[in-house]
């Protein structure tokens, strides 16, 4: 069992996520969508929980994230956010909340932080969304920016490939970081891009750089709650560390219930009135 415990045991916020990059000091990231997990999640210690639309995958079993809904992620977001004392809560504005329309987005924004109380949100793309990042930012509302794979962008892509390999798509991505730091973002996370790359990048800002499929150079890490543990049992990119296998302890476990319950084993005397 883990012995880690949190030094500092005060609510993570935007300025608590810097003075750690500041000091060295990595930033632990993983997601999370309901009030069970989420409550796990937070007593082990995580700094940042990201309630992703990474949902319409692994709790909707959609292929892609673009089906989800900004009232959905509310559900989501609200879920986690009674559960969550120290970490701090970001919640995805999903495909088609803010992309194109600077005043849909600030909108979308909003709805999600009156109803889910959450501490911020996370958007998709750079130079793209100057407007949106612009208009939600001079709300009051903290972004953490999100660049390299974009999955809400997948069906551009093609494919999920490592971004920003050539020196063209890399510049991009560099200038585009710098912008959403200029512009306020908190955070920045960067998805499947090249480790040197990213690593420079997150030397070059001062807000803190997130890193999934992106090298150890960055400021901290952040991966899907049941890629890790092994829920997903198909899903093996090369950046997934898995941490437990859970999907054949949970299938054990159902097995011995049936079993237990054709053979007339459960409920035994003990467990019943």
């Amino acid at each position: 069992m883990s012995t880690y415990q949190p030094e500092d045991a005060r609510k993570v916020t935007t300025r608590r996520l810097v003075e750690m990059k500041e000091r060295g000091e990595k930033i632990a990231m993983l997601t999370a969508y309901d009030y069970t997990m989420a409550g796990l999640v937070d007593a082990a210690g995580m700094d940042v929980i990201l309630v992703g639309d990474s949902a319409s995958n692994v709790m909707a079993g959609n292929t892609t994230t673009l089906p989800i809904t900004l009232d959905q992620m509310i559900y989501h977001g609200k879920s986690v956010m009674k559960a969550v004392k120290r970490a701090l809560v970001v919640v995805d504005l999903p495909f088609g909340s803010y992309q194109g329309n600077s005043k849909q987005a600030l909108e979308s924004a909003i709805k999600v932080m009156k109803i889910t109380h959450a501490d911020a949100v996370k958007i998709e793309g750079g130079a793209e969304i100057k407007e949106s990042v612009e208009r939600i930012l001079c709300a009051g509302i903290p972004i953490m920016g999100h660049l390299g794979l974009t999955p809400q962008s997948i069906n551009k892509f093609g494919s999920y490939a490592v971004r920003a390999r050539d020196e063209e798509e890399a510049a991009k991505l560099r200038s585009d970081a710098h912008l959403l730091e200029e512009l306020g973002c908190f955070a920045l996370v960067l998805e499947k891009i090249p480790a040197a790359l990213a690593e420079s990048i997150a030397k070059e800002l001062t807000i803190p750089v997130i890193g999934i499929g992106a090298g150890g150079g960055v400021d901290g890490q952040v991966l899907v709650l049941h890629d890790m543990l092994g829920l997903n049992e198909s899903f093996h990119p090369r950046f997934l560390r898995q941490y437990a296998q859970l999907g054949g302890v949970i299938k054990e476990s159902l097995g011995h219930y049936i079993e237990d319950v054709k053979e007339r084993d459960f409920p035994n005397e003990k467990e019943q009135y």
